[in-house]
């Protein structure tokens, strides 16, 4: 499969936009220095008989022009994604806010969105053909990347690829709505909250919490093989799955805890040992008082869940689904104030740099996009057919996301070693 680029520019904001260094917090500073790689699949409309002003419309199926053009005005009020990865005083990172402009690509595949997005698996190919590449994502790198690839059935494909320290996913969508509505011909929604200071640490730092997840000697794991599947869960599965936990237990916690029981099978992991669980919780609303609903950066604070692999295996789905269950709800004011004054003291220490990126084989990472309207990305000519991290990072992360449709099954986004594939498919299906 090959992609050529066609185009490649620089776009700068449309209006003058703020110049100055914006801080960043230890959350954003604790999230890995790479860009995030996403990728929305466009069909290309059915044919109709609209006559001669629908046929227009489709001949300009994803102008680049009309994305170039709202990407620009997006960009004023996100102008921190115009700017440049910086070292600040101290050598503490930040954004120089210099107005320069998001990587801009338009690109020709020799290949159909049914070769690509029929049975799609994140993978380092996947990434290469359809989101543009940073060669370093340290300073001063280009925050924001975004490639449009015309694919040979005249479908489209948007890679968007976003610096992790300007925004986790909540903020990445929130800057998706605001492009794609802006291509639609639609008045900006409401402008985002930049100020991070919000989440700076106490002086002195409190720590009354452990937080294992973020020590340095967590994440250094050895890199392993892996391959990405998407595991559908329809919804007679998932009944199923939620039927064996409490009543009312969440859709992550239920399909989380039988991803872990899955895992766990696969691995063969002795039933005395311990086994984890990283779970991230959204904190915007969690803070008192609560962080502004547009807050841009990252507000996610991660926790590990230590259970015996026999507990796993052996106990109800829900005391597994409840042990996950009490993770995230733990997390309020105090646990992140604790978290963000920790990683004050990791800095100071010089450990924060040393930390690695991958798990021991026995844990497990997932992330929830349930709830999120990563489907909210109509830039005028039909919602994505489909919308997935281009690549993974590490064998044992998950991502579970829902379909377009309420009905659409839930779909865990999964990488795992190739030897451990087949044993977890049974695993995971009940055979």
């Amino acid at each position: 499969m090959k992609v050529e680029a066609v185009e490649t520019a620089l776009v700068a904001p449309s209006e003058v936009t703020p110049r100055h260094a914006l801080w960043l917090s230890n959350l954003d500073l604790a999230v890995p220095k790479t860009h995030t790689p996403l990728v929305y699949y466009y069909p290309k409309p059915a044919p109709s008989d609209g006559g001669a002003a629908e046929e227009e419309e489709a001949g300009s199926f994803f102008e680049p022009a009309r994305l170039r053009e709202a990407l620009a005005r997006a960009l004023v009020p996100f102008y921190p994604l115009a700017g440049r990865l910086a070292v600040g005083p101290g050598g503490r990172i930040e954004i120089d806010c210099t107005g320069e402009g998001a990587l801009f690509v338009v690109a020709r595949a020799d290949f159909t969105g049914d070769e690509v997005f029929r049975d799609f698996e994140p993978s380092p190919e996947a990434r290469r053909l359809l989101v543009p590449f940073a060669e370093s994502g340290d300073p001063p790198c280009v925050l924001a990347m975004v490639q449009v690839t015309f694919l040979r059935c005249g479908g489209v494909a948007v890679g968007t690829g976003m610096h992790h320290v300007t925004m986790d996913g909540a903020g990445a969508f929130q800057f998706i709505r605001t492009w794609t509505g802006l291509a639609r011909g639609e008045a900006p929604s409401a402008s985002p909250f930049h100020d991070r200071t919000l989440l700076r640490a106490r002086s002195p730092p409190h720590v009354p919490f452990e937080h294992p997840v973020y020590s340095p000697s967590y994440l250094n794991g050895a890199p392993r093989p892996f391959v990405t599947r998407v595991y559908a869960v329809p919804p007679k599965l998932l009944a199923d799955i939620k039927a064996r936990c409490a009543p009312g237990a969440s859709t992550y916690c239920a399909v989380t805890a039988h991803l872990w029981r899955a895992m766990c099978v696969a691995r063969s992991l002795p039933a005395e040992s311990d086994t984890r669980l990283r779970v991230p919780a959204n904190i915007r609303q969690r803070l008192r008082p609560p962080l502004p609903a547009t807050y841009f950066g990252n507000a996610i604070v991660r926790d590990l869940v230590t259970v015996k692999v026999g507990d796993v295996l052996s106990q109800p789905l829900g005391f597994v689904a409840e042990r996950i269950k009490r993770a995230v709800s733990r997390v309020d004011d105090a646990f992140v104030r604790s978290v963000v004054d920790y990683l004050e003291l990791e800095s100071e220490e010089g450990s924060q740099a040393a930390r690695g990126q991958f798990m021991p084989e026995s844990d497990l990472w997932v992330v929830s996009w349930l709830g999120m309207p990563i489907y909210d990305a109509d830039f005028g000519w039909g919602r994505p057919g489909f919308v997935a991290p281009a690549q993974m990072f590490g064998s044992g992360t998950a991502y579970v996301t829902q379909g377009p449709e309420k009905d659409d099954p839930v779909n865990v986004l999964f990488a795992l070693e190739p030897e451990y594939l087949q044993c977890f498919d049974k695993a995971f299906y009940g055979e």
